[in-house]
């Protein structure tokens, strides 16, 4: 009967979960898969790795409240892009908007000139990755965990993404190594561990376009340290899109947008931006002196 009794309790709370689980996966999508797939033209690139990312009077609005009202941008393929700007101004809906999170309320984002929302989700995910402060780690190894970017990728392509990256190091020193399990979300593992991980496994992804939204934010100086080193290795030859409050991440990047209210109010090289009066002088000013 005891036994009977702790059956029923668990039958109860499987159901309710199971209930829960059935409503998710009959939501239907905010984002629908399109009726008819587009198909992307080859990268122009000569690494044959970027593609150009492109805003055409995009606006977009979480309710009422519009955070871009007319967003205009272009990113050559190849190029690594930072955007700067007080919180609120709108760099992190450009990263929704670009990954396909959401769909502009009006205009258009495009990818080598092909509209988002034409591109099959499979295609999309494939073509563009978002890194955001927190990637999330399954409890499984730290194999596992890096062949999620790839999931027909062999051992050998595994270790060599992770030595690409330079956490190979690390992983080697684990106690079994690259099949040590790395706990719940990762939790056996160091934030700046669990960061360099998710790096590989964009890395081995192989993406042509890479947003990085505050992927060093939770990291301490010398873990940032060691993913600023990762950071060059993967956004070798992509098109890349950075958001950071730490300027020393935005320092590796081609070319720096300065967001004001969703629209764009300075645009150049961090050195240029930063020997001039503009917001982005004043931003490493004040970066700077939090660091005295």
């Amino acid at each position: 009967l005891q036994d009977v009794s702790q059956f029923y309790n668990t039958f109860q709370s499987a159901a309710s979960a199971l209930e829960k689980i059935s409503g998710v996966l009959e939501e239907e999508p905010s984002v629908a898969e399109p009726a008819a797939p587009a198909a992307l033209p080859a990268p122009v690139t000569a690494s044959g790795s970027g593609r150009r990312v492109q805003f055409r009077g995009v606006r977009f609005g979480y309710r009422a409240a519009v955070v871009l009202p007319g967003l205009d941008l272009d990113i050559p393929p190849g190029q690594t892009v930072a955007l700067v700007g007080e919180t609120g101004a709108g760099k992190t809906t450009v990263a929704r908007l670009l990954a396909r999170f959401y769909d502009p309320d009006a205009g258009e984002v495009l990818l080598d000139g092909v509209d988002l929302r034409t591109l099959p989700d499979a295609t999309l995910r494939r073509e563009v990755v978002l890194i955001t402060q927190e990637s999330f780690l399954f409890a499984g190894t730290v194999a596992e965990n890096i062949r999620l970017g790839c999931p027909s990728a062999t051992d050998a392509e595994v270790e060599a993404a992770a030595r690409a990256i330079g956490a190979d190091a690390f992983i080697s020193a684990l106690p079994d190594g690259y099949a040590t399990p790395v706990g719940k979300r990762g939790g056996k593992l160091s934030a700046g561990q669990r960061q360099l991980l998710s790096f590989c496994r964009a890395f081995i992804a192989a993406p042509s376009v890479l947003v990085l939204d505050e992927a060093t934010a939770l990291l301490d100086i010398p873990s940032e340290r060691l993913v600023q080193s990762a950071l060059r290795t993967v956004l070798a030859g992509r098109t890349a899109l950075i958001i950071a409050h730490r300027l020393s991440t935005v320092a590796i990047a081609d070319r720096v947008l300065v967001l004001r209210a969703g629209r764009v109010i300075e645009d150049g090289t961090p050195a240029e931006l930063m020997s001039g009066p503009g917001e982005y002088a004043d931003l490493h000013a004040r970066w700077a002196a939090s660091l005295a």
